[in-house]
């Protein structure tokens, strides 16, 4: 796939595991089963067993040259979907989990979490409705940070869950809560946790940049179409060039935003960020980083 720089690894950082619970979580709120779920949006229904979705998961990266990934369980309370993939495919995956810290035992779960080898949190502030500043999200980073070699995932800026549309759900969502500015102070906070900002803020490219610069703990990832682009008449290239300008080569994860079957593996998103690689000419260093070793290194001890 990547001829112009030769042979090099893939790791992405951005991939949704969209287990059996997660449909059955969108068919409870939809008052349909995850069979009708799945017929509504025209996906594949996974297999009960999340070692199955795992195993196809694993053949889907193998059929595109991809050696790692980090799959994110996409519902609060779906922890061990990811734990069962992470033990069927040792190695293959990293394992990150969304969590509402409002929730009541969020703390015992993140624990729970962490000692079965999970590597990363996910905070959606906007879609919960919460301030960063809420000390129940210090209680959950204090968790995260004694467990070593972990991260935090918090998506900031615009979101949309297109299948939550499709199935006429409403998406109450406040991104009043999701200014990637508002991480500043959990970043000084935890200087030796690593803190992910997916889409490149979506959105809020501006925030986000400074956010990255101030707190050298800040990593930002490349996923999805960004299709935020529009507000600022931006093109995929003026954003990779800006943000090497501000934060460099090694805190760029590359990622695709992949989630569901029978699509699997989004190669377009590939091809479209590499391209915009290609176009700034850049050394073969500085795209391995990017596209394949970031990723592994963000949980070294």
């Amino acid at each position: 796939m990547l001829t112009r720089w030769g042979d090099i690894s893939v790791a992405d950082a951005h991939v949704h595991f969209f287990s059996r619970k997660f449909f059955d979580t969108l068919g409870v709120q939809s008052g349909k089963s995850a069979q009708q779920v799945v017929n509504a949006v025209g996906w594949d229904l996974p297999a009960e067993d999340p070692a199955e979705l795992a195993r196809v998961w694993a053949a889907e990266l193998d059929d595109h040259g991809v050696q790692q990934a980090a799959l994110i369980a996409s519902v609060p309370g779906d922890e061990a979907s990811v734990e069962t993939a992470l033990a069927e495919c040792p190695g293959r995956f990293f394992g990150y989990f969304m969590l509402n810290p409002l929730e009541e035992g969020a703390v015992e779960r993140v624990q729970i979490a962490m000692r079965c080898g999970l590597h990363a949190v996910c905070l959606f502030p906007g879609m919960h409705r919460y301030a960063l500043s809420d000390p129940k999200v210090d209680a959950v980073l204090q968790v995260v940070n004694g467990a070593g070699a972990r991260a935090v995932f918090i998506h900031c800026g615009t979101l949309t869950v297109g299948v939550r549309k499709k199935l006429g759900l409403p998406s109450p969502f406040d991104i009043r809560f999701a200014n990637p500015l508002d991480a500043h102070a959990l970043a000084v906070r935890y200087p030796k946790l690593k803190f992910v900002i997916p889409h490149f803020g979506a959105g809020l490219l501006r925030e986000a940049l400074m956010l990255a610069d101030l707190c050298p703990n800040v990593y930002l990832d490349t996923s999805s179409s960004n299709s935020w682009m529009r507000y600022e008449g931006l093109e995929l290239k003026t954003v990779f060039r800006r943000a090497l300008d501000v934060v460099g080569p090694g805190r760029l994860l590359f990622g695709t935003d992949s989630s569901f079957f029978p699509r699997g593996w989004n190669e377009e998103i590939f091809e479209m960020q590499t391209k915009a690689l290609l176009d700034l000419d850049l050394s073969v260093d500085v795209v391995r980083q990017i596209v394949g070793e970031n990723l592994p290194r963000l949980f070294e001890a």
